[in-house]
């Protein structure tokens, strides 16, 4: 599947503007916690496992795995949607794209892509490595 129709835009606010403006770059940002050391994503700035607010960014190497996906079959063309476990530990969730929807697999291998959302914007989707 390919996506040629730009992603919605998206909302920046003043904790995220630096998420947003790496991924205008084609780089993904993490956030990790300087006090438990774990990483975490969506980026905000209170560390969700510890509630600490000593944080800092951390770039992704924008790889990972597939951990849960699902095929939508509504709308003018089929998509993936799935949750990717990167390989510094956090889960997100994604899309899918470039690919044979057919052949998805659970833990199948996948890397980082940047697609044109709304504003200037570039929206991080994931592809088969």
């Amino acid at each position: 599947m390919t996506l040629d129709a730009a992603l919605p835009a998206p909302q920046p606010n003043p904790e995220t503007q630096a998420y947003w403006d790496a991924a205008k770059q084609g780089r993904l940002l993490l956030r990790r916690c300087n006090a438990c050391g774990e990483v975490h994503f969506y980026p905000r700035s209170i560390c969700p496992f510890c509630f600490s607010d000593d944080t800092h960014w951390l770039e992704s190497k924008g790889t990972g795995a597939i951990y849960a996906y699902s095929i939508m079959r509504r709308g003018l063309y089929p998509f993936a949607l799935a949750y990717v476990t990167l390989d510094e530990g956090p889960s997100l969730m994604t899309n899918i794209v470039d690919c044979d929807l057919a052949s998805l697999r659970i833990g199948q291998r996948v890397r980082v892509a940047f697609k044109p959302g709304g504003n200037g914007y570039r929206i991080p989707v994931f592809i088969p490595i």
